[in-house]
């Protein structure tokens, strides 16, 4: 390297080194170079392919290569099959306009493991202002993507479990406020009932790893709280966004109730059909009730009806039929679309 080369790589000496004799400066810097415990490579600018000229102990333990496995060669041998596209790209730019950059690339060693590598690259020109070598300086920060990909999904878990917890909230607030008793213990026992409606499909949510669950799923945990007996489920497969999954549950726990005190499950000769299609991003669910004992009627202002339009047409922005026949009960929900918790729903292809 030439004087200005060496300054530039290390800074000025210090002017009284040694009264015996002036250092070898060139000797010291080689002496530096291999020794600092950063891995450190120079690749020589005016050859083709850039090829390293110099790679420091730190370098070579860091990448499992030899010293005369890596001179001679490019850095690119660092490249493996997962190695960004656009990072290589970013490293090929910061050579091509001979500046200084820094770039984060995922890097393979010698045995085939990866390691993320924050590399710093620095042109060293000569005293003419011609480029002259490369300097490229290696930090694994591996571990710290780690430490950073786990505080980032702490943070989202988070925020998810607050929206969730506000949702779930809300619609317990929504049962207290609603429900409506003779006694305090009726009332008690009223809103237990509700809130472990809830809890079951917060359950079924816990097991789908809190991702999208199956609407004949959510209808058959709350009915079937009630018996199966004389209860027909079918429909196309459809898969409810998680955000939905509960408040749907608790309107089905409440007309599934309803049926069990009042309608076609409060009789052994009583029947239930719930049958359901897609219509566009949204739904429409059919609920039909036979044999009950008919003690509803379109006048009926009870707190599972109050409930249901909360439910489904407040929060779900659905709409109800009713028709109250001397049969039974049937009752249409359509729900169009979730937007007003964020999405649609999904069907399964």
């Amino acid at each position: 390297m030439s004087q200005a080369e060496k300054s530039d790589f290390h800074g000025d000496l210090p002017a009284a080194a040694s009264k015996k004799g002036m250092v070898d400066h060139k000797e010291l810097a080689t002496f530096a170079f291999q020794r600092t415990r950063m891995p450190l490579v120079v690749a020589e600018a005016r050859e083709p392919d850039y090829p390293i000229v110099l790679a420091n102990d730190a370098f070579l333990d860091l990448t499992g290569y030899t010293a005369d496995e890596v001179i001679g060669r490019n850095c690119r041998i660092l490249q493996g099959e997962h190695t960004s596209r656009t990072a290589v790209a970013e490293v090929r730019a910061i050579i091509d306009h001979e500046r200084e950059g820094t770039v984060e690339i995922l890097n393979y060693r010698k045995d085939g493991t990866v390691f993320w590598n924050q590399l710093h690259l620095r042109p060293i020109r000569e005293t003419d202002g011609t480029l002259a070598y490369y300097f490229a300086s290696q930090i694994d920060v591996t571990e710290l993507r780690k430490v950073q990909s786990l505080v980032e999904a702490e943070h989202r878990l988070l925020l998810e479990v607050d929206h969730r917890t506000k949702n779930v909230l809300a619609i317990v607030d929504s049962i207290v406020r609603l429900s409506r008793a003779d006694n305090a213990a009726a009332y008690a026992a009223s809103v237990q009932q509700r809130v472990q409606a809830l809890s079951r499909t917060h359950m079924l949510l816990a097991e789908n790893g809190w991702q999208d669950a199956s609407l004949h799923d959510i209808i058959s945990l709350q009915v079937g709280v009630f018996g199966e007996r004389n209860v027909e489920i079918e429909g196309p497969s459809v898969m409810v966004p998680a955000p939905s999954v509960q408040p749907i549950g608790l309107a089905i726990h409440e007309l599934a109730a309803n049926a069990a005190v009042h309608g076609s499950l409060s009789r052994r000769a009583g029947a239930l059909a719930i049958n359901w299609e897609r219509k566009g991003k949204g739904l429409i669910l059919k609920w039909d009730e036979t044999g009950g004992r008919g003690l509803l009627t379109s006048r009926a202002k009870g707190f599972g009806n109050v409930l249901l339009g909360a439910v489904l047409e407040e929060q779900l922005g659905g709409s109800i039929t009713r028709e109250w026949r001397d049969e039974g009960l049937r009752l249409v929900v359509e729900l169009p679309s979730l937007d007003r918790v964020g999405r649609s729903l999904k069907s399964n292809p």
